[in-house]
């Protein structure tokens, strides 16, 4: 006894430890493999939840991008102004004459160019809708009376060719740049610059090819009482109408400003000085201020709501705050179905942990501890959310490019769009584990190993 006291005292107490992680991890495996189909089937959950929050978000940030674009192709720093008809009720209460006169005129151009600084250039113009020939061959098209520099105020490009310069303009010449459209409708098979088009009774000759302007146009925004600014442009409607750009000096001469239009038993006769007009402003900042400014000027000289006006930077920045929304509502979505998937893993693993209970018991009585049997539950939980993960990332990569390619709709994969699907899709498996890990680790030993 007095041998074996001291040898006791020196023996070194028990080390509690884990087990070795990649047998936890190989356990885990295995055991998920005997179950193969029901492990594939929990996985399921997952795989679609993180594909589809892929997929939506891009979607999503595809539409937002091409909106931002057409917008942005409008100008920034542009304010456009355009003639609105008004309506039958205020032409019986207004007009006595035969003729409709309304509109934007040069004298408000002036007043807006000299009563705000931050102006520099005011581009004014006239439409007119006409019907364009190339010998037998037609098109309805807008006429627009523009001015030199109307390419570059409203980012547009010149494709072939060249835009009219200041010379001809100055000089009345009966030139013409078409829009992109109109090129294989009237020139199938020749080339459209150096041919002449025919519009009324005036030939044109064609000196280039210019891209179609942005569809975003102004709708019913702004006017009178109702108009303060930045807050009168809205995105209307679409006008997918080619165009035809003449000098605007050519169009006064051709078309005059007052246009005659018969119909079956109808005769109607409108004066227009300007159809539409664009206004750049120096400053991106001052933009939404001048635009508050010129609707005021506008307000107080004009007597009918006979105009509208567009703020294409605040049309940008409704689009990114519909953007954000979009993209809210989406993840919500996507993570409901991530959310469901996690039900799922903890429904498949609260009955493993009841099919295992006997196994439970016999690691507890060969001494695992309650922390060995939480990490083997987590580990198993881990791997199924883990590899839905990454089968639902590969998917949600595959999905935007299939839809791009056959749907013709843009859409764009962000780099963070599949990180955080993966990383919720880990978290939900962890999360979800937790419970089933827990129940089997308090499982009592005796009654376990009792089990049948």
């Amino acid at each position: 006894m007095a041998d074996t006291a001291p040898t006791a005292a020196r023996r070194p107490a028990p080390r509690i430890r884990l087990a070795s992680p990649w047998r936890t991890v190989r356990l885990g495996m295995k055991s998920l493999w005997m179950h193969r189909l029901r492990s594939l089937l929990t996985v399921l959950g997952i795989v679609f939840g993180v594909c589809s929050v892929i997929a939506m978000l891009a979607v999503g940030e595809g539409a937002s991008h091409e909106a931002q674009e057409q917008i942005r192709r409008l100008g920034s720093n542009n304010i456009l102004l355009k003639s609105v008809k008004p309506t039958e009720q205020q032409r019986v209460t207004t007009e006595r004459s035969y003729v409709i006169e309304y509109g934007l005129t040069y004298l408000d151009m002036e007043r807006i160019r000299q009563s705000i600084p931050g102006v520099t250039v005011v581009v004014p113009g006239r439409v007119i809708r006409e019907r364009v020939w190339n010998a037998t061959r037609r098109m309805d098209a807008e006429i627009v009376g523009a001015v030199p520099w109307y390419p570059e105020m409203r980012n547009l490009t010149i494709t072939d060719g060249r835009f009219f310069t200041e010379d001809e303009m100055r000089q009345m010449r009966n030139v013409c740049v078409l829009s992109e459209p109109m090129v294989p409708e009237l020139f199938p098979l020749t080339p459209a610059i150096g041919a002449n088009v025919r519009v009324g009774g005036s030939y044109y000759k064609v000196i280039g090819v210019i891209s179609q302007e942005s569809t975003v146009v102004p709708s019913a925004a702004a006017g009178n009482g109702e108009a303060n600014g930045a807050a009168g442009g809205r995105r209307g409607e679409s006008s997918a109408t080619p165009r035809m750009y003449i000098p605007l000096t050519a169009a006064k001469s051709r078309f005059g400003e007052v246009l005659v239009r018969r119909t079956s038993g109808s005769f109607e006769a409108e004066r227009v000085e300007l159809h539409e007009a664009i206004v750049k402003v120096d400053s991106q900042d001052q933009v939404e201020e001048t635009a508050r400014i010129v609707g005021e000027i506008l307000s107080r000289n004009r007597k009918k709501n006979d105009w509208e006006m567009l703020v294409p930077l605040e049309l940008l920045r409704q689009a990114e705050r519909t953007k954000q929304i979009f993209n809210t509502v989406l993840g919500a979505i996507a993570a409901i179905s991530l959310i469901v998937g996690g039900i799922g893993i903890m429904n498949i693993m609260l009955a493993s942990v009841t099919e295992r209970t006997r196994e439970i018991g016999i690691r507890r009585a060969l001494g695992a501890k309650r922390r060995d049997i939480v990490v083997q539950f987590l580990v198993e939980t881990v791997i199924l959310s883990g590899a839905g993960g990454v089968i639902g990332v590969i998917l949600g990569l595959i999905i935007p490019w299939f839809i791009s390619r056959f749907a013709d709709m843009a859409t764009i994969v962000t780099p963070w769009a599949p990180i955080i699907a993966f990383s919720i899709s880990a978290s939900v498996g962890l999360v979800f584990g937790i419970y089933p890990a827990l129940r089997a680790a308090n499982m009592d030993p005796v009654e376990a190993l009792r089990h049948e």
